[in-house]
């Protein structure tokens, strides 16, 4: 149990929030930096087309209630990891309010280097198909 910085530059973002999420369920305290460098594997054009029509979805009686689709980056990877969370428990609740995630490294956080995660195996350098970051998904979606 403890305190943890991940980066998420070049990650697969499915495969790093599965992670996260496990070790968010065992107590530690997640923060995840640079989250507009993650990667969603797969070609792009399926990638946006698939978020473009989640995003259209709508309740017919009363569209403010949602479902909200977030187009920040660090809120997009939130969201994905709070996907592999029993969110709806109070063990799910407390493991996500544990979760910190940031676009670039925040000068508050007075974190060094060394200190910083990463997970090598899930790179893109062993992924061997098409990809797209997470930055150019919003930046479809709406995002500026």
């Amino acid at each position: 149990m403890g305190k943890r910085v991940i980066n998420a530059d070049g990650i697969v973002l499915g495969r790093m929030a599965s992670l996260v999420a496990k070790m968010l369920l065992l107590g530690d305290k997640i923060t995840v930096v640079n989250a507009e460098k993650a990667v969603i594997s797969g070609r792009a054009r399926y990638s946006i087309a698939l978020y473009k029509r989640y995003s259209n979805i709508k309740t017919h009686t009363n569209p403010i209630q949602g479902p909200f689709f977030y187009r920040k980056p660090n809120l997009f990877v939130r969201r994905r990891i709070r996907g592999m969370l029993p969110w709806k428990y109070p063990r799910g609740k407390q493991a996500y309010k544990n979760l910190k995630v940031y676009m670039g490294i925040p000068k508050a956080l007075n974190i060094d280097e060394a200190s910083i995660e990463t997970f090598p195996e899930f790179s893109t350098k062993e992924l061997r198909g098409p990809f797209i970051s997470i930055s150019q998904l919003v930046g479809e979606l709406g995002w500026e």
